[in-house]
């Protein structure tokens, strides 16, 4: 019956609604009930009664009266249906990211961008339509065939035997059609998501594209495009070819009943009025019935969608993110921080990404993490930030180990500047203060000094209100470099993270940069993950990486006359001895 047992404690969870629902619906099956008792009455007693008009009219009244309220019941019904799904797509797609977030880059690193934004997107939206549609008709299915058979029995036990025997045709045929549509349905989604997935990332790499001339891939979307229009012509079908045989069933089964009814009115084996009166509800007998077989498509694109959904908000994070009274409090900026032993392998992989790491940050030095690509400089930086957590050994603040203080309150005191740094659509002010809300403009205005930024910010004719494009549009890279340090400097972290500040840079924008770093390291304990060595020429320490370990350590001067790996990267990455 595609029940998914966590969806429906999820909808148990606001059983008020819920209830409202499917209670509104089962009202308005009783109104049919009454109806179709106030209409065998009205006709029985003008044709068969001799009813006189005022009965007449009371009878008339009373029917108009049940049709509006069953009209209202069914207004109402939809209404909550549907606010039912929006609130539960709503919820399941705020769980959703919240839970991602919770997992944090370790994750979704690990997952491609498209199934992610498709599973809470289009995956929710199905969902929506699972739960205003398919679940509320479940119960109806249920409970409104067996309120009509309770009206049917004791009138006429034969015609309530024929619908007891009838009825199980509908979702027998029903289950075994669903096995075609889960097939063709798991073919539609798995289409969408390459899809999705080859179009995102035609988009995000249309630059390269373009400068290899490989810019025009109308054909290959196309193409793509054409197979998931073709998958979704076969769920089509399916569904079609479903409700005209859920639609044949339930015709048959309502003649069925007619026919016997109507053999047996003919030799005077039941009365006119409950056999008129059954005659009426023997198709709204059914309709429930077929009606969950229209919907059964819903249900199935809604759980083909929730199985990506579950995969995700079954993920368990990898750090510890309750908070535990027990806890020792924050220790003390300046913050000095020692790696013992640390080790990390990431669960699809089966190398470690460091290994041994053994080294220390003091507070106001400036340190910088050095080697090539997939030697395991971000994965220290994720340690750091406890976006994971070693799985050996353990890293030590001021003495205390990291993995026992309050998660929030530690990430309070980290800055982090990237390489690429996420700005946002709205004002200078606005990208200056997601690192403290609170700031005032002066504090924004001594940020922006700090970082070097300020002759830029007024000569702009509205100073720190000019507003910015999605991405930082209308800075230059390293402008959007030097915003990213007045956070920084605003955000007034003990500790502060480098991710390669000057890459893409020229000259005069790297010696800006350079020069805001070192005002930034005054108090604070710094680092800087290196793909470029003239970032690191004036570090306290360098530290140099190779497989996931610290190979080298030491000074620039120290380590260029060593005649190790350091000193055989620096011709190549443009740095002399």
């Amino acid at each position: 019956m595609n029940i998914d047992r966590r969806l429906i404690r999820l909808a148990a969870s606001t059983a008020g609604l819920f209830g409202r629902v499917v209670g509104m619906g089962l009202l308005g099956g009783l109104l049919l009930i009454g109806q179709a008792w106030w209409l065998s009455q009205a006709v029985n007693g003008v044709f068969l009664g001799g009813m006189d008009v005022p009965a007449l009219m009371r009878l008339v009244i009373g029917l108009l009266a049940l049709i509006l309220l069953r009209s209202l019941a069914a207004f109402l019904t939809e209404g909550l249906a549907s606010r039912f799904g929006r609130d539960m797509g709503a919820r399941l797609r705020r769980e959703l990211l919240e839970h991602m977030v919770r997992l944090g880059p370790a994750y979704v690193r690990g997952e491609q961008t498209s199934d992610l934004g498709l599973a809470a997107l289009q995956g929710v939206d199905e969902l929506e339509r699972y739960f205003s549609q398919y679940l509320p008709q479940v119960f109806w299915a249920a409970m409104i065939p067996l309120a009509i058979l309770a009206a049917v029995f004791p009138r006429d036990p034969l015609s309530g035997l024929v619908l007891v025997l009838t009825a199980p045709l509908i979702p027998v045929f029903m289950v075994l059609i669903g096995k075609l549509a889960e097939r063709h349905t798991r073919q539609q989604w798995t289409a969408l998501r390459r899809m999705s997935a080859f179009f995102l990332d035609t988009l995000q790499g249309l630059t390269t594209l373009k400068l290899l001339g490989r810019s025009d891939q109308a054909g290959r979307i196309a193409a793509v495009g054409e197979r998931y229009r073709q998958t979704t012509m076969s769920v089509l079908r399916v569904a079609f070819l479903s409700a005209l045989v859920l639609e044949f069933i339930g015709t048959i089964s309502t003649a069925i009943v007619a026919v016997q009814i109507g053999l047996r009115l003919l030799y005077g084996g039941i009365e006119f009025q409950p056999a008129f009166f059954i005659l009426l509800l023997a198709p709204e007998f059914y309709a429930p019935l077929r009606q969950l077989g229209v919907r059964f498509h819903a249900s199935m694109s809604g759980l083909t969608a929730a199985e990506k959904i579950y995969q995700v908000l079954d993920a368990q994070p990898e750090v510890d993110l309750e908070v535990n009274p027990g806890r020792p409090h924050l220790p003390c900026p300046p913050f000095s921080i020692r790696f013992e032993q640390v080790s990390y392998c990431y669960p699809s992989r089966e190398q470690a990404a460091v290994q041994d790491l053994s080294f220390e940050l003091r507070p106001g030095q400036l340190s910088a993490l050095v080697g090539s690509s997939g030697t395991g400089k971000t994965t220290v930086t994720q340690l750091l930030l406890r976006f994971i957590d070693p799985q050996q050994g353990r890293i030590l603040v001021n003495e205390v180990p990291l993995n026992d203080l309050p998660l929030a309150d530690w990430r309070r005191q980290v800055a982090w500047v990237p390489q690429r740094p996420a700005l946002f659509t709205g004002t200078i002010a606005e990208n200056l203060r997601i690192a403290c809300p609170e700031a005032s403009e002066e504090q924004l205005r001594q940020a922006v000094r700090q970082a070097q930024l300020e002759d830029y910010v007024d000569s702009l004719p509205h100073g720190l209100d000019t507003m910015l494009g999605e991405g930082g549009k209308g800075l230059s890279g390293g402008q959007a470099q030097r915003l990213a340090i007045a956070r920084a400097f605003l955000r007034d972290a003990p500790l502060v993270i480098f991710d390669e500040p000057t890459a893409y840079l020229d000259a005069e924008q790297e010696a800006m940069i350079e020069a805001a770093i070192q005002r930034l390291r005054q108090g604070r304990t710094l680092l800087i993950v290196a793909h470029r060595l003239p970032t690191v020429l004036h570090a306290d320490q360098i530290l140099v990486m190779q497989a996931g370990r610290i190979v080298e350590q030491g000074r620039h001067e120290q380590l260029a006359r060593g005649g190790g790996l350091y000193a055989g990267m620096l011709g190549s990455l443009e740095v002399e001895p």
